[in-house]
């Protein structure tokens, strides 16, 4: 970057720095929410709380197939440029 366009962008580096986070905030939550070791936790802990009658069966049964879901998309080969 040059000194001309850094001062005439000078402005807007605060915009930048807040668009920075926010794309670091996305890939840390991304890279939780598909975390197969996160799942597996997920998992255990909704066998527990089910055993424990925290929830019921129709409950434990949808949290569990939302967590498999997540866990086998989580698994599959992700391409360089594949955000979803």
């Amino acid at each position: 970057m040059g000194l001309i366009t850094g001062l005439l962008t000078w402005p807007l580096a605060p915009v930048r720095g807040v668009v920075w986070i926010a794309e670091q905030v996305r890939q840390e939550a991304e890279r939780q929410w598909m975390d197969p070791a996160e799942l597996r936790e997920a998992l255990a802990d909704v066998q527990a709380r089910r055993d424990a009658g925290l929830i019921d069966d129709a409950e434990a049964d949808r949290l569990e197939e939302d967590l498999i879901e997540r866990l086998l998309e989580s698994e599959q080969p992700r391409g360089p440029g594949d955000l979803t």
